[in-house]
């Protein structure tokens, strides 16, 4: 990872007086896409895995990501996502929990929580941040 794909902080042009994060974030540049709409495999086709939404994120920690997305997303909703990072080959699978949705610049900035499970790669996300953030 090179200082050009993560930094330290939060962006400043985001104000939340709701911070609730306690762990240090990195802005980043990354893709996540969020799995909206699940197919079920007797209704599925083949093709597509359902409605998704790729997004930007805005930043990452060990528990969670902000993410700018185009359309608002329910809070509370548990959803898939695939994160990958540009130093990182493979994506990471996570499962997610939506904390917050606000408006912002004609998109929706949207903030979730990583929730720990043993069928996703939660451990090889908390690592990958973990060394992200060594160095710095």
């Amino acid at each position: 990872m090179t200082d050009l794909d993560y930094q330290f902080g939060r962006n400043q042009d985001v104000s939340d007086d709701r911070d609730n994060r306690s762990d240090y974030r990195l802005t980043a540049r990354a893709r996540a896409v969020l799995e909206l709409e699940a197919v079920m495999p007797e209704e599925g086709d083949g093709e597509g895995d359902g409605r998704q939404l790729t997004c930007n994120i805005r930043d990452i920690s060990a528990s969670g990501l902000c993410l700018s997305v185009s359309e608002p997303v329910s809070i509370g909703a548990l959803l898939p996502v695939t994160v990958t990072l540009s130093s990182v080959g493979e994506p990471f699978r996570l499962t997610v929990e939506v904390i917050w949705c606000r408006p912002n610049d004609g998109a929706f900035l949207v903030g979730m929580h990583i929730v720990e499970s043993d069928e996703t790669a939660y451990v090889e996300w908390v690592d990958a941040v973990a060394r992200a953030m060594a160095e710095e």
